[in-house]
């Protein structure tokens, strides 16, 4: 049988997608990118926010119409699955098959019962269509991360290195999806990355819902720059880096390890939510504004060179025109590298869903519009200041004229960050290498750069 996978959502949830292609190989399924060529297909959703939400949705009823042809089974997994699992199976009965977070240890037993018997095991535990309590997940040890499918092309994979969340923002459901932060244990982790670079991984991009937890759990410590440390050892890896790491957890050892290791990123991507205290704490972030601000000072004291990336809500509950104006006010001054913004997203079952003063639409728009309008000309202003530049970049493609390379610097993130075009002046085939390059102009979020 021909199979096909669409994996919505966070770089989190595509690991899971990886790790089910694996299981799909390892019983000698055939996988195929067409939708419209498999018998059966897979979603992965997503369940984070309305616009997620919406995304999954529609596109189970896409795929739903694909019944009519080719396919037989329609099978959904995920954080959307986890979070309305009765309403779900209620509500679409074109889903043949739905596999909640928390069956992920029999996620294989239900699809054989599915595919090979035409009958759907029922779980023996009861499901809730309420969020409010965090569900227990199953142990790593279910994983199968060794044989899992690489879908990111020849050079860079993530590697998840916990599942969960502890922190409890208020505003945010992972933890009642995905339940508390749960540690790999660090041979494990060593172990596929290993793996991954005889695969010919030349980058690894160390993921967790918060990497700066890692460890807590199992070790009793923050072990994160340790575990960087270990994973710079593995000689085929060029580039290490890490994602989502919660300013509180961003200890002096992690900064130094950042600093001195030649193949971690000079990159810290710190979710700061906010920079009002009122507004942070209603948040129940860990962190003030004096905290954050004296962190981003160290880091940068530490590593001149060092990119920043953060993420921020408008639009919170409460969040007043003096709220708003303090945190444009220090977007200004703070001039992040890279920076992302929300409108905050009312999600059920979530204390700030019940606080009051909910703030209108339009608002959270205009406010959005306002910050991300800043953020560009900082970025701008960023861009320019690269010209003249030498970079080490990674060429990962080729223009669809042949006029330019396509690739990105160590202080880029795949498929979020801006990329390099570089002007294609040689007969050697240059994709999934290395090259030095000469920035010599910029467009919009992105170098133009020549070959030296």
């Amino acid at each position: 049988m021909n199979v096909g996978f669409i994996s919505l959502g966070c770089s989190k949830n595509l690991i899971d997608t990886e790790v089910t292609i694996g299981k799909f190989k390892e019983h000698k399924f055939t996988i195929v990118n067409d939708a419209t060529n498999a018998d059966i297909i897979v979603v992965n959703t997503c369940g984070f926010i309305d616009s997620a939400k919406e995304e999954a949705i529609q596109t189970l009823l896409e795929m739903a119409d694909l019944k009519q042809g080719r396919c037989k089974y329609l099978i959904a997994m995920g954080c959307l699955v986890q979070r309305y699992y009765e309403d779900l199976k209620k509500s679409m009965p074109e889903v043949d098959l739905w596999i909640k977070l928390d069956e992920y240890d029999h996620l294989w037993d239900k699809i054989e019962d599915l595919v090979k018997r035409d009958i759907i095991k029922e779980s023996k535990t009861k499901s809730s269509k309420q969020i409010t309590k965090i569900p227990k997940m199953p142990m790593f040890e279910q994983y199968d991360f060794m044989n899992k499918t690489v879908t990111t092309g020849k050079n860079f994979a993530y590697l998840k290195i916990g599942e969960g969340c502890s922190n409890r923002c208020t505003y945010c459901a992972i933890p009642y999806i995905r339940g508390p932060f749960v540690s790999r244990k660090e041979e494990d982790i060593i172990e596929e990355a290993k793996k991954l670079a005889e695969d010919g991984i030349k980058e690894l991009i160390v993921i967790a819902q918060d990497t700066t937890k890692y460890g807590e759990d199992i070790y009793g410590e923050n072990k994160l720059a340790e575990l960087l440390k270990k994973l710079s050892e593995i000689e085929e890896i060029k580039w290490i880096r890490f994602l989502y790491s919660y300013p509180e957890g961003i200890t002096d050892n992690l900064i130094d390890e950042v600093a001195s290791n030649p193949k971690i990123a000079k990159y810290f991507d710190i979710p700061i939510q906010h920079i009002s205290d009122v507004v942070l704490k209603r948040m129940n972030r860990r962190t003030n504004k004096k905290q954050i601000t004296n962190l981003i000072r160290k880091i940068r004291k530490a590593i001149p060179n060092v990119t920043i990336r953060t993420t921020l809500i408008v639009g919170f509950p409460g969040e007043t025109k003096e709220d708003f104006q303090e945190l444009l006010d220090f977007v200004k001054e703070a001039k992040f590298d890279k920076l992302g913004a929300f409108q905050y997203s009312k999600e059920e079952g979530t204390p700030a869903a019940k606080l009051p003063n909910q703030i209108h639409g339009n608002t959270k728009k205009s406010r959005y519009n306002k910050i991300m309008l800043e953020q560009q000309k900082i970025s701008k202003e960023i861009l320019k200041s690269k010209i003249g530049k030498t970079y080490e970049i990674l060429i990962e493609e080729m223009s669809f004229d042949n006029s330019f390379y396509i690739g990105r610097t160590m202080q880029d993130v795949p498929e979020i960050d801006g990329i390099v075009y570089i002007k294609n002046k040689t007969q050697k085939n240059l994709i999934n290498s290395f090259a030095k390059c000469k920035v010599v102009d910029v467009k919009d979020y992105d170098l133009i750069a020549e070959l030296i």
